[in-house]
């Protein structure tokens, strides 16, 4: 399968993954050829990119580091626990555990895989599949950074309800209006919420150079589990385009705008880290070498986020349905690069 934006997809192509609503409820089945008006429908619903059946890529799968069903069920969970929270009511902690716990073991049986990001959102369940993206995010650079078994949980319940405030309506003497003390205020509350966790979702807006916001806080007053969170909220958030240039980012390009922010908005350790877990060209993903020859990312290599393997098409002149693939390894390519991403 191969990875696309909604805006290439044919008339006639099938999808490779069905596409889910916040529910759980298959939106569009995996398998049917797509319409005119399927094609439509994805945009209506916000779809920026899917994820196509191609017949030269029926061995490319895409390691998860967390699963299809695993993430079904976070965003169901997280999208009743929202919707209850948002009529007035309180936050049920011990309801989301289960999930949260499931998720956490998951990362970290997993923690080797890098972040494939490349995640079929709508605009039913963007806010969910954001918050799951951070946590998961979050915790593999906690986990890379050595923090202990008890620092990682706390860091994935902040993660994930770090936005919670963007859900709540503003109150009467509240110190600010801004998202990030609403949930900070909301979740303090909670007894089953610790302190560190509800800092994360005061805090995941600050910037080490005191920039940030609510509080303008330098990074000597930002705790570690924020700093983390930031950088994962900063990037999914480049990623799905929620950002002021509004158009979404390739991952190479995010990692690259972070990387220009170290040490002004964010901790270099931090960043360092973080690098290490996401997947620059994810699989499936259409790239561009160095040579000049276009082919699609079929395989990550553990440790060498830069370096995936890139599968190439070579047609034969006057033989369009005649074509020689290859797969190159740009861990022993040493001297070939990916120039572009095509998608």
């Amino acid at each position: 399968m191969r990875y696309t934006l909604t805006a290439n997809i044919e008339q006639g192509d099938k999808l490779a993954k069905n596409i889910y609503a916040s529910d759980g409820r298959i939106l569009l089945n995996a398998g049917i050829p797509l319409t005119v008006g399927l094609i439509a429908r994805l945009n209506h619903m916000g779809v920026q990119a899917v994820f196509l059946e191609d017949e030269q890529l029926v061995d490319v799968t895409v390691e998860e580091v967390v699963s299809e069903k695993t993430r079904r069920e976070t965003t169901s969970a997280l999208s009743e626990t929202f919707q209850y929270v948002q009529g007035g009511g309180e936050l049920n902690v011990k309801s989301l555990n289960k999930t949260i716990h499931t998720l956490l073991e998951e990362i970290l049986t997993n923690k080797d895989i890098l972040l494939n990001l490349t995640d079929i959102r709508t605009e039913d369940n963007a806010l969910y599949t954001h918050s799951i993206n951070v946590c998961m995010m979050a915790v593999l650079t906690g986990y890379k950074m050595g923090l202990e078994r008890l620092k990682l949980q706390e860091l994935a319940i902040g993660a994930l309800l770090h936005d919670i405030g963007k859900i709540l309506p503003p109150r009467a003497g509240e110190e600010s209006n801004h998202h990030t003390w609403r949930g900070f205020n909301f979740l303090r509350k909670n007894k089953e919420i610790s302190t560190l966790s509800s800092h994360i979702a005061l805090a995941h807006h600050e910037q080490i150079d005191g920039s940030g916001e609510p509080r303008g806080l330098e990074e000597k007053d930002i705790h570690l589990l924020a700093r983390i969170t930031a950088v994962a909220n900063y990037y999914d958030n480049l990623v799905s385009g929620d950002h002021e240039g509004n158009q979404p980012m390739q991952p190479f390009e995010a990692c690259e705008k972070l990387l220009g922010l170290t040490n002004h908005h964010f901790s270099y350790n931090v960043v360092w880290k973080f690098m290490r877990t996401i997947a620059f060209y994810p699989t499936g993903s259409q790239v561009k070498l160095t040579s000049g020859e276009g082919g699609v990312v079929v395989q990550q290599h553990k440790g060498l986020p830069q370096r995936p393997i890139v599968r190439t098409f070579k047609t034969f002149a006057g033989q369009d349905d005649d074509f020689e693939i290859t797969d190159l390894d740009l861990a022993e390519h040493t001297t070939l690069f990916i120039k572009d991403s095509l998608d």
